[in-house]
């Protein structure tokens, strides 16, 4: 079950989560486009995937909006957006099946194209409020394109750790994900005995013990953006990012290693 919700739930601008998504979509196709047979059949690091499995698995998640939009509306919310990132796990082993059925069927750069501009076609113009079909159950529209920026960032920096390349991330985009898996934090572990500071984008208060109220907090965790995503998502551990100063940890209670990842 997930964790209780916090009693004021973060709010995105659907307008700006939906510019996002397709500036985030645009950086992922300049790359795939000019991806060769042999990079698409590069490992990543995502179990036995290869960059052909991974791309289609990118534009498998822009097409679930679509697919969602074209079905009528259903009548309740079953999922919010502070739910949803404890409730992927149980989907995975379809995700898996899907994907290889698809990437083995279709032509990943024409399927990625496709489902980008039939995104761009259905959204435009459609409520925030919109509720529609999800994989872990109905989701607000608004709510659906925050995690489409989660995948879309996450698998990104898998895309670029595959190919050995940069690839650019939208900064509203960046910023979603961001906000939104340190709101996980807080609801996994909560509490007001650490302060987590992921700048410019998050400050959150986790774990249970002392609460901080006035100057410098006892327990300070800090880190950037990027890595933050990471540890979240358990392309690092906590280990590591300690060994290699991304992260900054200073108290005794300063540890997220029980806490992390938050997405498997």
């Amino acid at each position: 079950m997930p964790p209780a919700q916090r009693k004021r739930a973060r709010t995105y601008d659907f307008a700006r989560t939906r510019t996002a998504v397709l500036a985030q979509i645009d950086h992922v196709r300049a790359v795939v486009e000019a991806l060769d047979d042999g990079q698409f059949a590069l490992p990543t690091r995502l179990g036995d995937w290869t960059v052909r499995e991974l791309v289609t698995h990118i534009a498998l998640g822009v097409r679930s909006v679509g697919d969602g939009l074209a079905q009528p509306a259903p009548p309740a919310r079953e999922i919010t957006l502070a739910e949803w990132p404890f409730a992927t796990a149980a989907h995975a082993a379809r995700v898996d099946a899907s994907v290889r059925e698809v990437a083995a069927s279709e032509d990943s750069v024409a399927l990625l194209a496709h489902v980008a501009d039939r995104f761009a076609e259905l959204t435009s113009g459609m409520p925030a409020e919109r509720l529609l079909p999800a994989r872990p159950g109905a989701m607000r529209l608004d709510d659906l394109l925050v995690t489409r920026c989660v995948e879309l960032v996450v698998h990104s920096d898998d895309l670029a750790a595959a190919l050995g390349i940069a690839i650019p991330y939208d900064r509203q985009a960046l910023a979603a994900v961001t906000r939104l898996l340190a709101d996980a934090l807080a609801l996994k572990a909560p509490g007001g005995s650490v302060e987590v500071r992921v700048p410019p984008f998050a400050v959150v208060q986790c774990v249970e013990g002392p609460r901080h109220t006035r100057g410098t907090p006892p327990n300070v965790v800090e880190t950037d953006p990027l890595t933050w995503i990471r540890l979240a998502t358990g392309r690092t551990d906590w280990t590591t990012a300690l060994d290699t100063a991304t992260v900054s940890a200073s108290g005794e209670r300063a540890d997220l290693s029980a806490q992390l990842p938050l997405l498997t």
